[in-house]
């Protein structure tokens, strides 16, 4: 086995969270490595909706998923973080405490890691989508059947079905209608939990002739070689119907597993970390959580929201990383020595 990696701080998850959380800890000076499962930076931006848009991040007044977590890549490149793809944390193991914190963090793969503090940033921890209840739906899978949209040109001029009635759904009704041949909303009911602004605006489609909206439920598939040609539906009153169909993109949500996490001697609060709101410590000192494995009082799960987080987090973890030294709080508008590390001055 390989000699441990020693670093200052291990990072588990690499999504905008936890990227912007190495540029505060590089503008103090502290080494991250950063350790997730998937094959690349930016967790759930990058691997569900790289394409959708955002517009509550500071600053854009709109952005993609995969745009934000390329400015953050680009941000935080003067720090030189290192990152460990598809691996997973399995075991964290405490090696001192109280003001001394280390630990020894190894992966599935049996890797190793010591650090004097750890940032859990691991979202959901890990998450599937939810498959609705169609026989043989798998042999369409990535062929015909999505569970989330990367690419907007792979559904242009197709026969596009979405079905679910929740806030993704409605953002992609409404960001794939312009591409497709012909879009059909597939819903159980005639109620939406989605934004109403964006239920507003698909029902002026519908009524505008520019796309469909069916009341029921898809309860078969027809096509071969992994491409659908056609899903038949219930409606509400049992009566069934065809619709053409080239792509199918179900929204029933993720299921969130914990995983590992749950193993790691942390308090937990229904499947989250709780946190103090003054750090983002959680029970053990030298681990921290941010992003939306944590729990606290008031608690929003927004990307913003845990970017403030792992800037409060950083400053506790300059403590652990240089117990000896003072720091000295500085703004990057006014530091020369802050502007140097980032390569601007």
């Amino acid at each position: 086995m390989d000699e441990s990696i020693k670093t200052d701080v291990v990072i588990v998850g690499a999504g905008p969270t936890a990227l912007f959380a190495v540029f505060e800890l590089g503008l103090l000076d502290i080494k991250a490595h950063l350790i997730d499962v998937l094959p690349r930076a930016g967790g759930q931006c990058a691997e569900l909706y790289p394409e959708k848009p955002i517009y509550d991040i500071p600053g854009h007044p709109m952005i993609t998923g995969e745009g934000i977590v390329e400015k953050l890549l680009a941000q935080i490149e003067p720090f030189h973080p290192t990152f460990h793809f598809e691996q997973m944390v399995t075991e964290i193991e405490v090696l001192g405490q109280s003001q001394a914190p280390a630990f020894r963090v190894k992966t599935e793969t049996g890797r190793a890691f010591e650090c004097k503090s750890l940032i859990v940033a691991a979202g959901g921890g890990s998450f599937q989508p939810k498959k609705p209840p169609i026989e043989g739906i798998e042999a369409y899978e990535q062929e015909s059947v999505f569970y989330s949209v990367r690419k907007i040109e792979d559904f242009r001029g197709k026969n596009v079905v979405i079905v679910g009635g929740g806030d993704s759904a409605l953002d992609w009704t409404l960001n794939l209608q312009p591409v497709a041949k012909h879009l059909t909303l597939v819903h159980r009911r005639d109620e939406f939990r989605a934004a109403p602004h964006s239920v507003k605006a698909m029902r002026e489609l519908v009524q505008a002739g520019k796309m469909e909206l069916r009341i029921g439920q898809i309860v078969s598939l027809s096509g071969a070689d992994g491409k659908i040609s056609s899903a038949r539906i219930k409606s509400a009153k049992g009566e069934l119907g065809e619709l053409a169909c080239d792509r199918l993109i179900p929204f029933f949500g993720l299921t969130m597993k914990l995983g590992p996490v749950a193993n790691w001697g942390l308090n937990l609060h229904e499947n989250l970390i709780p946190v103090d709101t003054a750090q983002f410590e959680t029970n053990v000192p030298g681990i921290f959580a941010i992003g939306d494995i944590n729990h606290y009082p008031g608690k929003l799960k927004l990307i913003l929201c845990g970017f403030h987080e792992g800037a409060l987090a950083a400053q506790k973890i300059y403590r652990y990383v240089y117990p000896d030294k003072k720091l000295v709080f500085q703004y990057t508008t006014s530091s020369t020595s802050l502007q140097k590390k980032l390569g601007v001055a």
